[in-house]
Parts: C-alpha cells; structure tokens; sequence
C-alpha cells in the first residue's frame, strides 16, 4: 500500500509537494486540538451536582478544592466566581467572566485555521490539475517535450503522464480538504459544546451562590482563596 502511495505521489507531480505541506498543518492542528479538546471535557452534570451540594451544606472551601482538582476550562471559571463569593455577587460575576475571557481563547484557537488550510490543499490540487492538463494537451498539440516531430508513442507516453498528473493531485488534494473539513466540523461542534457548559455553568453557580449566601461558610470561601 505504501508503495503504491508512493508510486502515485511521484506521478503527482510538484503540486504534491505543496499538497503535502498543507496536509502537515492540518494533522498538527488535528492532533493539538484534539488533545486539548479531551483534556479539557468534563462531566458538567456531575461536577455541577458536586457544587451544588457543597454549597448547599455551606462548605465552599471544599467546592473550590472540587473545582482545582478538575483541571477543566469550565471548572478553573466557576473557581474563580467561588473565590470572591465573600464579595457582592455582582463581583461574583465579574470574576467569573473575566476568567472566561482567559479561558475560551484557549478552546477557540486554532481551529477555525484547518477550514482555510483544507480550501488551500483543494486549490492546490487544482492548481496541479491544471499543470498536468498544459502538459498533456501541450503534448498533444506537440508543443510538448521533442516539439511537432515528437514520436506518437512518445506522445502518447507525455499525454498519459500528464493525465495521471493532474487527477493525483485532484485525489490527494480533495483527500486533504475532506480530512480538514470534517476534522473541522467534530472540533467546532465540540468546542461549542464546552463553551455552552461553561456559560450555562456560570449562571447556575451564580444562581446557587446568590440564593444560599445565608448557608455559605464565607471564611471557608476566603481560607480558599
């Protein structure tokens, strides 16, 4: 398999190559980012549901432990809204919000590039289809290697080789866009996803700090902190 792989890359052509350095950033951006994405998933319900009662039997201490432990995007934001629960809830929220604007960059970056770099390897492959068709009509025409005295055979030979040129960098071309592409589509939907847990997150901290702030062990909080 390799070999034939192999085989068809080199009657690609040039616009291989350049196919190929697109293909590099697009698996690095796909590996990254779904790496980060995984370490960054959390069980909203359950780590939610684990707040809550801490908050409900007061001990906000051990909430904010709960929440340095996780190692999560989402858990470090409600961290931050838990520190200043001694604080107006209008700081409650500042809090929370500010650490969200460190936080979201984060799960956001690098993943809008893998839609452009998957129309800059279907344009090369065009752009490479379009080299092989010149060479095989330039053949053809006997503008090609040996001009119009060139052997038929040999002609033949050029004609082929400029065909087979240009439809492996139209595969290897669309083979990388269709990976970028529906790469780019699981890591934006997963990306919505943490980005939608966290700001439903926020609010019903916030919902649970302002409506149990006669429970919360303030000094716990501060301790914490």
């Amino acid at each position: 398999m390799l070999h034939s792989l192999g085989q068809h890359f080199k009657q690609g052509g040039w616009g291989m190559y350049l196919i190929v350095f697109w293909a590099v950033f697009v698996i690095a951006i796909l590996v990254e980012r779904s790496m980060y994405l995984f370490k960054a998933s959390i069980n909203k319900d359950a780590f939610l549901s684990n707040i809550q009662k801490c908050i409900l039997a007061g001990d906000v201490g051990r909430a904010i432990k709960l929440c340095s432990s996780a190692q999560a995007p989402l858990a470090r934001i409600v961290k931050a809204g838990l520190q200043k629960v001694n604080r107006p809830d209008a700081e409650v929220q500042a809090s929370m919000d500010e650490s969200a604007l460190r936080e979201l960059p984060k799960i956001e970056h690098r993943t809008a590039y893998l839609s452009l770099l998957s129309n800059l390897a279907r344009l090369s492959g065009l752009l490479g289809t379009i080299s092989g068709l010149i060479d095989a009509f330039g053949a053809v025409g006997g503008h090609g290697e040996g001009g119009p005295s060139i052997d038929p055979a040999r002609k033949a030979e050029l004609l082929a080789g400029g065909i087979s040129e240009a439809m492996n960098c139209t595969a290897f071309g669309l083979i990388i866009a269709i990976l970028g592409l529906v790469g780019f589509a699981l890591l934006n939907g997963k990306t919505q996803a943490l980005v939608d847990d966290i700001n439903e997150a926020t609010v019903q901290v916030l919902n649970l700090v302002v409506n149990n702030r006669s429970k919360i062990n303030v000094g716990g909080a501060v301790q914490q902190g």
